[in-house]
């Protein structure tokens, strides 16, 4: 898992953003709520005490898997990156061959993904798959299902930042 993350500035400062809320202001909340629990007495049958510890072990988790991310993030300049093939920050108009129907997909990076509109991770299987292809060419994915076959309709940059 030593891969580099890559994703825009916006996207690591939502991350960073994210995290520093979840340590400073969450993280305090838990440990709170424990000290509380914990002046209730018995420990061994004090289920908020047991509870709590719960939620701060998997906030925890949450904390350092931000932090993993930060700490592996490649910020792209969008700009510098080819027009006329499928690359990260680019939306790619498709066929789905099997289908006969348009998509439209943008391949962004970690803290960016929002699956409902359309932003998939660069580094995803459908987004590695898409990856260096031009307009005209057939992509084909590995999908649980079987293949997947795209071809490239169009290639645009919506949000040059």
């Amino acid at each position: 898992m030593n891969d580099s993350v890559p994703m825009t500035r916006a996207g690591y400062n939502k991350i960073k953003a994210e995290m520093e809320r979840l340590d400073s202001v969450e993280m305090p909340k838990i440990t709170e709520k424990i000290a509380e629990a914990r002046a209730e007495g018995d420990l061994k049958e004090n289920a908020e005490y047991h509870a709590q510890r719960e939620n701060q072990g998997m906030l925890q988790r949450k904390i350092d898997e931000l932090k993993m991310k930060l700490a592996r993030a490649t910020i792209v300049d969008v700009s510098s990156l080819p027009k006329d093939e499928v690359v990260f920050g680019c939306t790619v108009t498709v066929e789905d061959l099997a289908y006969r129907d348009e998509e439209q997909f943008t391949l962004v990076g970690a803290g960016e993904e929002d699956y409902d509109s359309g932003k998939i991770l660069v580094t995803s299987p459908l987004g590695q798959g898409l990856v260096g292809k031009k307009v005209g060419d057939t992509a084909e994915i590995d999908a649980p299902a079987g293949k997947m076959k795209f071809k490239v309709l169009k290639i645009e940059f919506l949000d040059a930042e």
